[in-house]
């Protein structure tokens, strides 16, 4: 039979859905960090339990299992930060700093904990990569810009 007399399914033509990217690198966390990972997969495992005695669709079903791979895998993968030196920037500081004759705080803290817009950055970031290591009363480099960040202080998260 020609193609032109065939009825394409509705799932030919669907975009596929691929996984959650998996950050890159070791999955340190926090304890909030933990915390929040195992709260998440208990959400996403009770989700799923319900979806499927109600009878769900299958794409919802498909979409709950997906993001409960996900926080399995960063679950499974998670590692507690190391602890840094009393007074040095570390995960799990909170850094208070200038840049740019502003004042501002920010918590290093694990990927899945890091929400920029609450104050929250991951250890990755570029921001926090500058800080890590640092004390108060030290400048570092940060945009191309030579001393561009000045540590106040360091406190534990």
């Amino acid at each position: 039979m020609s193609v032109a007399f065939r009825r394409d399914s509705d799932e030919e033509h669907l975009e596929p859905r691929f996984e959650l990217p998996i950050p890159p690198g070791p999955n340190y966390v926090t304890a909030t960090g933990a915390a929040l990972i195992e709260g998440r997969v208990e959400e996403l495992e009770a989700a799923l339990a319900t979806a499927i005695e109600s009878g769900e669709n299958k794409e919802a079903i498909k979409a709950i299992r997906r993001d409960l791979r996900y926080w399995r895998q960063r679950q499974s993968s998670a590692i507690p930060a190391p602890n840094a030196e009393a007074g040095v920037v570390g995960i799990g500081s909170v850094v208070t700093f200038t840049r740019c004759g502003k004042r501002m705080v920010m918590t290093i803290t694990g990927h899945d904990e890091a929400k920029p817009a609450t104050g929250k950055i991951a250890f990755v970031s570029p921001l926090a990569r500058a800080l890590l290591g640092l004390v108060a009363g030290d400048l570092a480099d940060f945009a191309g810009e030579a001393d561009a960040v000045e540590v106040e202080s360091v406190t534990p998260y």
